[in-house]
């Protein structure tokens, strides 16, 4: 029985290339691929993969809190990153998420490839630029407090802040999670008021600087 693994990128040309590559490999299987962050977790729990291949930017929902809601349901799979980002937050973020390797977009394929290796061998796989970037943060001695990833907010307030940033309707919202509109605004006051901000603008620019999306969302 092979390797089975997930494809997580809003890009269709690189899910297509990566599966063309990873499955001319030896006992590596991509069962599925996705496009956001809510069909990864969604495809989790139908194929239930040894692997997942996450970006981290993706619509609706993060590879981050994807990332944290996998592992908290299948603590077993392993994430590896495979991002274009080389933001420190980025990265502090998805390794405290407890991913098992984060490797940069422009790595070569048979990186990838040892990093399934050894995330199947519960070892975790960095690239050299992200060890040389890890080893100065705790050089620094960073405190841990630094890089908890929104800390204040519930699983289902990131969500919700995420959408809103990516200038996404309260009815559209409500559709996309499954609750009401009305909930969706009291989501937003709750976030307000963890966050200490009068708008949203206020909010998309706390998400951000907090990487939980970006400009290009």
């Amino acid at each position: 029985m092979g390797i089975r693994i997930i494809i997580a990128d809003d890009h269709r040309i690189v899910r297509q290339g990566l599966k063309v590559l990873l499955e001319r490999e030896p006992g590596l299987q991509v069962v599925a691929e996705a496009e956001t962050g809510r069909r990864t977790v969604t495809l989790v729990r139908e194929f239930l993969p040894h692997i997942v291949i996450m970006d981290v930017e993706m619509p609706e929902m993060n590879g981050i809190e994807a990332s944290r809601q996998i592992l908290s349901e299948f603590p077993h799979i392993k994430i590896i990153v495979l991002s274009m980002h080389s933001d420190r937050r980025f990265i502090m973020n998805m390794l405290k998420t407890g991913a098992h390797g984060y490797l940069f977009k422009d790595c070569a394929f048979e990186e990838l490839v040892q990093a399934i290796r050894l995330a199947m061998a519960n070892r975790t796989y960095l690239s050299p630029r992200i060890c040389k970037l890890v080893g100065k943060d705790r050089s620094k001695n960073r405190p841990n407090s630094e890089w908890t990833y929104l800390p204040v907010l519930t699983s289902r307030e990131r969500e919700v802040l995420q959408l809103m940033s990516e200038g996404k309707r309260s009815s559209q919202i409500a559709k996309l999670l499954r609750i009401s509109s009305k909930t969706v605004d009291t989501h937003r006051q709750q976030i307000m008021a963890k966050l200490g901000t009068r708008s949203v603008a206020d909010l998309t620019k706390f998400a951000i600087r907090e990487g939980l999306t970006s400009l290009e969302a």
